[in-house]
């Protein structure tokens, strides 16, 4: 969603957009290559057993339904006004606020 992207640049990110219908495993190598916080709404990224948040620049899973963009970039907003670093770690973020899973 465009609307993510915007924002996460505005508040000093860099953004990219993953091809449409790429892997989980494909979509989690990129993230690690570049060094990139994965965010995602799809569900599999919280199996740690699959994709330890240690190996990540971080991971980030929506869990907001439905998730329209100004619900997503809501709920990212409040994620980044209490977290400066995601390395290492995996949150769960919900339209009422978000949690860290500890891997």
């Amino acid at each position: 969603m465009i609307e993510v992207k915007e924002f996460l640049e505005s508040e000093g990110f860099s953004a990219e957009y993953a091809s449409k219908g790429i892997s989980n495993g494909k979509l989690a190598m990129l993230a690690k290559g570049k060094k990139f916080t994965l965010l995602s709404r799809d569900k599999d990224f919280l199996k740690t057993s699959l994709f330890p948040p240690k190996e990540y620049s971080g991971i980030i899973v929506f869990r907001i339904h439905p998730p329209k963009a100004e619900k997503l970039v809501r709920a990212l907003s409040l994620l980044l006004d209490e977290v400066k670093e995601f390395k290492g770690r995996l949150f769960v973020v919900k339209q009422e606020g978000f949690e860290v899973v500890d891997s």
